[in-house]
Formats: C-alpha cells, sequence, structure tokens
C-alpha cells in the first residue's frame, strides 16, 4: 500500500533487522526519512523521537511492541537522515507541526496513536486517538517573564550561528564519535549510542561528521506559559499514558519554578484519569533497557488505542484503515 501512496518512497533494506523498512516523504526541501515496522494495515503508531536524537531511538522498543500495529518513526528535519531546512531558517515546534502533517498526509491516515513527545492531540483531538509519553511531561512551559529574553537569545545565536558556524562540522573518527555523543547524553549506553550512531553519522574525506543540523542546538524560540500548556492539555481526547523514569527529566528538572510547573501539567493528566507511571531507569530508559518500558506501553496500546476497539467490536482491517490520518508531536527541548 505505501509504495503507491503519492510523494512516499517505502524501500525494504535487507540490511536491517526483521521487517524493517525505509521510508522517505518529499518536502519542499527534500526529504523526510523514516523506518518502519510492522503490517501493511496494522493499526498507525507513529514514533516521535527527541531533542538531536533520530528515530533509532525507538530500534530496541518497537520489536518488543504488539506486532499487529504499523509502527512509523520519522526523522526530524535536520535529524537522522532527513534533509536540513533551508538556510536562514529556525528550527521551532510549529515547523514540526508541519512536518509530522506531511509526513501523516503522504502516509493517508486518519486516525493513529503516538509514542514519543507530544501535544498533537490538543489540536487535533479527532486524529489521535492514544499517546505514550516517554519520560515526558508533553509540554515544557517557560515562565511568562523570561520569554522575551529567551526569544532574544534564540534570534541572536542564530545570528551568531550564520556569521561564525555555518558549514563548518568538525570531523571525527568513528570512535571519537561515539565518545562525543556519550559525553553529551550521559543517559546513553555506549550500545544506544551507535544505534543512534547509525543515522546520526555522515562518512567524509577523513572520517565522519555528525548529519544533524547544528541550528536544532539553538535556543528555541516558540514558548509557551504554564497557562497555556494547561488550555492545550483541556483539549486532550486521547487516553494518556506517562511513562517517567526515575532518574530522568524529573531529576533534571528539580529547580523550585520547575518543580512548579511539572507538578501542575502531572497533576492534569491524573485529574483526567490518565495514566502516570514510573520506572526505574534514566531518561534514555526506552532505548537503553526496552524490556523495562515494553510491558506497560504494550498494555496501553493493546486497551486504549482505536485498534483495541476494532477487534473488540470485530471490525475489518480494511474499515477500520479507512478512517486513517493526521496530528503532530511537540519535541522535547531541554535547552
Amino acid at each position: 500500500m505505501m509504495q503507491a501512496l503519492k510523494g512516499v518512497r517505502h524501500v525494504t533494506s535487507s540490511t536491517m533487522k526483521q521487517a524493517v523498512s525505509e521510508l522517505s516523504v518529499a518536502v519542499p526541501w527534500g526529504e523526510i526519512r523514516g523506518k518502519v515496522w510492522g503490517p501493511d494495515h496494522g493499526h498507525p503508531v507513529l514514533c516521535l523521537h527527541g531533542w538531536a536524537d533520530n528515530c533509532g531511538t525507538f530500534n530496541t522498543l518497537v520489536p518488543l511492541l504488539p506486532k499487529e500495529c504499523r509502527y512509523v518513526a520519522m526523522d526530524l528535519a535536520g535529524h537522522g537522515r532527513s534533509s536540513h531546512r533551508p538556510p536562514g531558517v529556525l528550527h521551532a515546534f510549529p515547523s514540526y507541526v508541519m512536518d509530522v502533517r506531511r509526513v501523516v498526509d503522504a502516509l493517508q491516515w486518519s486516525k493513529f496513536s503516538i509514542i514519543g513527545h507530544s501535544m498533537g492531540d490538543a489540536l487535533y483531538p479527532e486524529m489521535v486517538d492514544a499517546v505514550v509519553l516517554l519520560d515526558s511531561y508533553g509540554f515544557l512551559p517557560t515562565d511568562q517573564k523570561e520569554m522575551p529574553k529567551v526569544i532574544r537569545q534564540g534570534f541572536e545565536e542564530m545570528l551568531l550561528f550564520e556569521k561564525t558556524m555555518e558549514e563548518k562540522k568538525r570531523v571525527y573518527t568513528y570512535e571519537k564519535a561515539v565518545e562525543r555523543l556519550m559525553s553529551v547524553n550521559q543517559t546513553l549506553s555506549e550500545r544506544s549510542a551507535k544505534i543512534l550512531l547509525e543515522r546520526g553519522l555522515v562518512q567524509v574525506e577523513g572520517g565522519v561528521v555528525f548529519s544533524r543540523d547544528f541550528r536544532v542546538n539553538l535556543k528555541n524560540i516558540a514558548r509557551i506559559s504554564l497557562e497555556q500548556s494547561l488550555e492545550l492539555h483541556s483539549r486532550i481526547t486521547a487516553s494518556v499514558l506517562v511513562v517517567l523514569a526515575e532518574s530522568g527529566l524529573d531529576k533534571i528538572f528539580a529547580e523550585d519554578e520547575q518543580k512548579k510547573f511539572t507538578s501542575a501539567l502531572l497533576q492534569a493528566y491524573r485529574d483526567k484519569n490518565q495514566s502516570v507511571v514510573t520506572v526505574p531507569g534514566d531518561h534514555h530508559i526506552h532505548l537503553n533497557k526496552p524490556d523495562i518500558v515494553a510491558p506497560v506501553v504494550s498494555d496501553f496500546l493493546q486497551t486504549k488505542t482505536s485498534y483495541s476497539s476494532s477487534h473488540k467490536t470485530k471490525f475489518c482491517h480494511h474499515c477500520h484503515l479507512c478512517l486513517l490520518t493526521q496530528a503532530f508531536c511537540l519535541r522535547l527541548c531541554t535547552h
């Protein structure tokens, strides 16, 4: 089916483990790339990675999840194997919304689930049936008084980047690239770092360079307040599972002001009878030790999605597939 969709190139790779395919969706500046697991007519699940990662972050988790689902993990623009945005363009949350919309439209989905970092159901409540947040609150509010300063910093960083850093990439040996990634992502095991680097490096003369766009490291200028976060949260109709890691973001956002924000968000989930669970591990627990996360995510997908409902009511896969298309993700940004 996917091979026939307009604008979608879907190529099976014999070098990948299990039934994994490479996805390519044409966009105005190039292509959005990704990986696909599962049967053509399985319940659609969109997997969205976090800041500066790529879709390889789901390599170890997805094989442990329900086989009946169709998992599509995309490299957001400027990450992994996806094209960088044009010169002069900032990476900001609204742009990622459009990227997800483009991919979902190309796949011709009308309802699906999300695993990753998402507030898409707040904007398209009729399209998302279930959301799994992996060590994420879904939203990351900013104090309103800090917004002007943060936005200005983002502009200044972009202008400085254009003057001094554009097109300058350091060349590493593979071993040094692994060391570099682990030094700035200390929750990654060596195995996990190497998995991310399968899509995160490009071979050049003399070694390798990181494939991601340096602009993703610049300060995000599209901020929202706690009040705006809670308003968006109030519009969520999907089932939500929040999987927190004991040594994850809760430890990072430990200052009083940050705790006020995160506590309010978690309470909002609980007030709507959404599931909030804590598992042992750190921020990359889903990649480092997927067997800890997989059981709770699998149970959620099998009981809370439209896929589970269709099985309970004996709907045909093809009829259910006709109901499918769209949503969006809010990439986690911790800087």
